[in-house]
């Protein structure tokens, strides 16, 4: 389960990266102005801010989710990985065929 949780949130992070870096800014649209009238014909005539709005909130929601499922579990894996208390020193085993000495 951890494993999976770790993989998602490294996938979704970096699609989090890219989906910002595809973006464009917010002076952009000053280019379309001066003879890019179909720069944006992509994603519709709108543009593409509702489509990449939507996708940048589904992503930054998914890593948050596994955000805090990943700190979750692992501020209570450490609870089950408690450490045994040191054994007592036993003696040793007499081997079988050392001879017994008897007290005077």
């Amino acid at each position: 389960m951890m494993t999976v949780l770790a993989i998602v949130h490294v996938v979704v992070a970096v699609a989090l990266i890219f989906i910002v870096l595809l973006q464009t800014g917010r002076g952009s649209e000053i280019g379309a102005a001066f003879g890019g009238g179909s720069s944006q014909t992509l994603f519709g005539s709108s543009g593409s801010s509702g489509f990449m709005t939507k996708l940048t909130t589904a992503a930054v929601v998914i890593f948050m989710v596994t955000s805090l499922g990943l700190a979750y579990i692992y501020s209570h894996r450490e609870a089950g990985l408690k450490v045994a208390p040191a054994q007592t020193e036993e003696k040793a085993p007499v081997p079988a065929n050392t001879p017994v000495q008897e007290k005077k």
